[in-house]
């Protein structure tokens, strides 16, 4: 899915009208019906609702839902901040249609008025401010959404939460109604996918109000969402004479005393993510632990307590993953570079292995082109300095990918893939029980392992993403998010992969 800027997303709504012979206020009604449609299915007809307006077109939807909501037979009533001069034109005609049907459940609020003591079951729905917000509220709107966010009534957000930007982040100290659920329309915004502003979005549902799909599919756009439509566009079902030979061979470099486990796990997710043979290059005090956790794997050693050579036959069958459990001993260290020096094929590189880079940065020059990085944000910040909040370092990322001709995956709740070409992918799946240890050496296995099967490197990338945050997902539903365990993401990989074969016809 396309992630559009607010500007963007306007020309939509704008050429939306325009090719469909609708008028601006069509579209309010179709999208405030939508979220009706959604409250209905979410909440009881016995929760009284308010609804909580500006005078711009947010607030028009907001007074459209509440109409919708009285003709449905909820309890609903509207308040209007008079924050503007004048109200849009296609908020007054709401209002006026609203003020006909039941002029009693219309209030407006002037300036130093606020809402207290609002009993407990009342549904709060903000549509104060829309995606046209140009500044951080303040004054009296500052105060007022502060003293909403006091309350603890359950808020619903139209499109955005009023004061969240949609292409940035919230500067420091701004006031943005922090909403349990965001009703978006067509489109994520950009800042739903940083750390910043989860506290304000809560979940985010996306609503499709039919805007034009030949502008969508025809408008320009570096920034996207990793979802399902766009997996099962990727995946690949395994054919019906296929034999591991046209799976390719899974090469995993790491582990060391005491950090045997990382690898393993690595392994466990190249072979429950299809890899025809899958070998572990490691120290030999792992051998006996490999070889009874992933009998299936095959073992080549590197040395006795630790990595020390790096030594295989290139070849085009063979995807090569190096840095879960590595350790950063000097000769590791050396053992890399050497390696670096030599390599041609793109690889996938993690853990620390990217803290050796980190510490030898100008062996960034020595990826191959289209190798990926996969580091957490603080790996990331070892390579490339310190950056203000996660937007600014995503920003870095997606430079550095493309100087670098490389393809980063920075890892987080909504891990955001950087290509050489300047993409940005944000992925839809995973929850924070995935934030344990070895979730990200199960990533380098699955996303290895993908690239063997002969996947482009980026399709690669992105159907790894998503198969091993849904993995995730998946396992968090049987043994909760605080349980969960790496071991349990790998498990749960062949689940993920049944979720995107559902419907696939039999083979003879």
């Amino acid at each position: 899915m396309k992630i559009f800027t607010a500007a963007q997303i306007r020309t939509c709504d704008a050429f939306t009208i325009k090719q469909q012979g609708i008028t601006s206020r069509d579209l309010m009604e179709r999208a405030a019906a939508k979220c009706v449609e959604w409250i209905i299915r979410e909440y009881s007809r016995e929760n009284p609702v308010l609804v909580v307006c500006g005078m711009g077109n947010n607030g028009g939807d907001g007074l459209a839902i509440t109409r919708l909501l009285l003709d449905e037979g909820f309890s609903a009533r509207a308040v209007i901040l008079r924050h503007a001069g004048q109200f849009t034109e296609d908020a007054s005609h709401n209002l006026s249609l609203l003020h006909k049907l039941l002029p009693e459940n219309v209030q407006i609020l002037e300036p130093g008025m606020f809402i207290t003591e609002l009993p407990g079951d009342i549904l709060i729905v903000d549509a104060l401010f829309g995606t046209g917000l140009n500044r951080p509220p303040d004054g009296w709107l500052k105060q007022f959404i502060e003293q909403i966010n006091t309350l603890q009534n359950p808020k619903i957000a139209i499109d955005i939460p009023s004061g969240l930007p949609a292409d940035t982040l919230p500067l420091p100290g701004s006031a943005i109604i922090q909403a349990e659920h965001t009703l978006s329309f067509q489109f994520y915004k950009r800042s739903f996918f940083h750390k910043e502003s989860k506290i304000f979005t809560g979940r985010v549902h996306v609503l499709d109000i039919g805007l034009s799909r030949s502008f969508i599919e025809n408008t320009l756009t570096q920034f996207h969402a990793i979802d399902l439509q766009s997996i099962k566009e990727i995946y690949r079902p395994r054919p019906a004479f296929a034999h591991k030979g046209d799976f390719g061979d899974t090469l995993l470099i790491g582990g060391s005393y005491g950090k045997i486990g990382a690898i393993a796990l690595a392994a466990r997710a190249a072979l429950r993510s299809g890899a025809g043979r899958v070998f572990t290059h490691a120290p030999h005090c792992g051998y006996t632990t490999l070889q009874i956790l992933n009998p299936e794997a095959m073992f080549v050693e590197a040395g006795n307590r630790f990595v020390e050579r790096i030594e295989y036959k290139e070849d085009d069958k063979m995807a090569i993953g190096i840095g879960p459990g590595l350790g950063t001993a000097p000769e590791t260290a050396n053992a890399l570079l050497n390696w670096l020096e030599q390599a041609r094929k793109p690889a996938v590189i993690d853990a620390d292995a990217i803290n050796i880079l980190a510490e030898h940065k100008h062996a960034l020059h020595l990826l191959p082109p289209f190798s990926v990085l996969t580091p957490h944000p603080k790996e990331l910040e070892r390579l490339f300095g310190y950056s203000e909040n996660s937007m600014v370092q995503t920003e870095l990322a997606r430079a550095k990918a493309m100087k670098y001709n490389i393809y980063i995956v920075l890892k987080g709740h909504h891990t955001a893939l950087l290509s050489p070409s300047g993409e940005c992918w944000y992925n839809t799946t995973g929850n924070p029980g995935m934030a344990t240890g070895g979730s990200g050496d199960v990533l380098t296995g699955l996303i290895t392992s993908l690239i063997a099967q002969k996947y482009a490197i980026k399709e690669a990338l992105l159907l790894g993403i998503y198969l091993h945050g849904r993995a995730g997902d998946i396992a968090a539903a049987e043994c909760s998010e605080e349980a969960l365990t790496a071991s349990d993401i790998a498990q749960s990989t062949g689940k993920a992969f049944m979720e995107l074969n559902a419907g696939i016809n039999q083979r003879f």
